[in-house]
């Protein structure tokens, strides 16, 4: 089951969750076919848990919205991008782990 925390992401929302958020936001691209996008869906569970009011988690369904992943240049998922200010701050494609996640989050609120 989805964590509470994490946002929905549609292009209709995109602009006012992501790119005018006032916290960074870890934006995951994934579909449900791909099974390193669901391995990595309980880690990102507990990320929006743990960082609830000072950065988000947001995913959007690239099946359901191809147009978000062909204006974010998504050739390979899971592919998840950091914003921050309206702007990508960062990017990791492919399975990674929690730690590895932790650090860009981490870096992108200072």
């Amino acid at each position: 089951m989805a964590s509470p925390h994490i946002v929905t992401l549609t292009a209709q929302n995109f602009d006012s969750e992501v790119l005018k958020s006032a916290q960074p936001v870890l934006v995951d691209f994934w579909a449900e076919w791909c099974g390193p996008c669901k391995m990595l869906g309980p880690v990102l569970d507990e990320l929006a848990g743990e960082y609830v009011g000072k950065a988000r988690i947001g995913k959007v369904n690239i099946d359901d919205h191809q147009d978000l992943a062909v204006q974010f240049g998504i050739n390979s998922i899971p592919t998840l991008l950091l914003f921050k200010g309206g702007q990508v701050v960062g990017q990791t494609v492919g399975l990674k782990p929690k730690t590895a996640l932790k650090q860009a989050i981490d870096a992108s609120l200072t």
